[in-house]
């Protein structure tokens, strides 16, 4: 009792319950064959697209988050006539619906731009925390397609539906990113209760009808995205707080915030919010056989790959990954957004894929429905290099040791090995020579740059082997930012 006591006291000051993945989380691999086999296949696509959108990009801002009363700069009440007043301020927000008009909107330029880009899937924000739901749902009038929403007369008011068709007309697999919180939901914020935080603002155990009003809400929402939208690959669920949590986690988490806080103040409770997750995935998986099901920073059989938020991993990890990056700005649409350049793009990709994950590189449309053109030049950028070398990032898996110095490493089913030589910063192109010590090429082996057809000569050293690159084609070279060295046979 004291223990209910103390925790009842501490849901008004805690705030903030990190969802961030670790290298080091636990991973339950999936049992259904067809789901593995998807998994397998999604695993050497390599290269996707995200994507952040909603009403919120009218005023420019970190998407949902200054709903949220919780103590960061990240999610400060900055735009609206009234941020001094939550109340007021959520009513002038919840009003961007009604000026919400993207008559750029143009998917099939997206679909196009990723394609070239060397992206083989796409994920997209069907719903954001906010509770706007960018498809024509049953369930709710706050939504793309309601009348008071000034784009519903487009005959493109279906967003997400236009979305994903598009980029399956490019051939590039869908994923449905939905947020599992709801802040607009009388069911999860109960009008009754002030929020205190991200969570539900009221207990579910002690008011289980509403919650399972809820759940069945939710539920609802995404069995429509996965009846009436056509072939979904990905189930991509955000807001991990919305999970069964057990008594002895919630003891855990406080005993060990209170411990590293020493008496300080954190940003938020944890709450058994049990959305029946197990339930949903069967009868998603009726839907759509085969699924994908990403039930982020949730541990457990529901979560087919994890998903480390804007980093990379230091090294190789035991399970299928996927690093979601910021390509520019925010997570959602930033007025005058700073994108990465071509370099530091591909770099980042050549990384990831040698430590075996995939990239999911965001990009934010504006409030106009376009992108802006720094997203443009850097998908190009992608564009001119993978043209070139695809080859060794599709279907590939890592080799030991992934990366010495500033070469990267991954080999294919058909025991090829490549090696990147990203380029330092103040190269251009290739060196004469390269020296790599940790791979051992076998007597005769061929070996080539990627766009050349080119034999290179290759010499065997004490340790390694060194590699020489002709100035001719160093002075013609096939891409920019990082070359692919193809060798045929290595030794084991």
């Amino acid at each position: 009792m004291k223990r209910k006591i103390a925790v009842i006291a501490i849901l008004f000051t805690f705030k903030v319950f990190s969802q961030a993945i670790y290298e080091d989380e636990r991973y339950v691999p999936e049992t259904d064959p067809l789901v593995l086999e998807n998994l397998d296949e999604w695993q050497g696509k390599k290269f996707g697209l995200l994507m952040h959108w909603g009403t919120y990009s009218q005023w420019g801002i970190v998407e949902s988050w200054s709903l949220c009363p919780e103590d960061y700069g990240w999610c400060e009440r900055k735009k609206g006539e009234k941020p001094q007043n939550y109340f007021e301020y959520k009513k002038e927000y919840e009003g961007l619906k009604h000026t919400f008009d993207p008559v750029k909107f143009n998917p099939e330029k997206w679909a196009k731009a990723a394609k070239d880009a060397g992206m083989k899937y796409m994920v997209f924000t069907t719903k954001h925390h906010d509770g706007f739901c960018m498809f024509d749902t049953k369930y709710t009038n706050y939504k793309v397609t309601d009348s008071e929403c000034a784009f519903s007369a487009n005959p493109k008011s279906n967003i997400a539906k236009e979305v994903f068709n598009a980029f399956r007309n490019e051939n590039l697999w869908v994923g449905a990113y939905f947020s599992k919180p709801d802040w607009h939901n009388e069911n999860y914020w109960d009008p009754y209760f002030p929020p205190l935080d991200r969570n539900v603002n009221y207990d579910p155990m002690l008011y289980p009808e509403k919650w399972k009003k809820y759940v069945d809400f939710t539920h609802n929402q995404i069995l429509e995205l996965l009846t009436e939208y056509g072939k979904v690959n990905i189930l991509w669920l955000d807001g991990g707080w919305v999970a069964k949590t057990s008594e002895e986690e919630i003891d855990d988490f406080y005993t060990q915030n209170i411990a590293n806080n020493k008496g300080g103040f954190l940003k938020n409770s944890i709450v058994n919010q049990d959305i029946k997750m197990d339930e949903l995935v069967v009868k998603a998986r009726e839907k759509q056989p085969g699924l994908i099901v990403v039930d982020r920073a949730v541990h457990g059989k529901n979560q087919n790959y994890l998903t480390p938020e804007n980093r990379v991993p230091e090294k190789t990890l035991p399970y299928p990954w996927e690093s979601c990056i910021i390509s520019g700005g925010g997570w959602s649409y930033t007025p005058d957004a700073n994108y990465l350049t071509g370099r530091q793009g591909i770099h980042m990709l050549i990384d990831i894929v040698a430590k075996g994950g995939n990239l999911l590189l965001n990009v934010a449309p504006g409030p106009d429905g376009e992108w802006q053109q720094g997203a443009y030049n850097l998908l190009k950028e992608y564009a001119d290099w993978m043209m070139v070398n695809s080859g060794a990032i599709y279907n590939t898996k890592p080799i030991e040791p992934f990366k010495e110095n500033n070469i990267c490493m991954t080999q294919n089913k058909e025991g090829n090995v490549f090696l990147f030589y990203m380029a330092k910063e103040d190269e251009d192109k290739i060196p004469s020579e390269i020296i790599v010590k940790s791979i051992n090429p076998q007597k005769g082996t061929k070996i080539t740059l990627l766009g050349s057809k080119k034999i290179l000569k290759w010499t065997k050293l004490n340790e390694g082997f060194k590699v020489i690159i002709p100035q001719e084609l160093r002075n013609s070279l096939p891409c920019k930012e990082a070359w692919t060295l193809k060798i045929e046979k290595i030794i084991r």
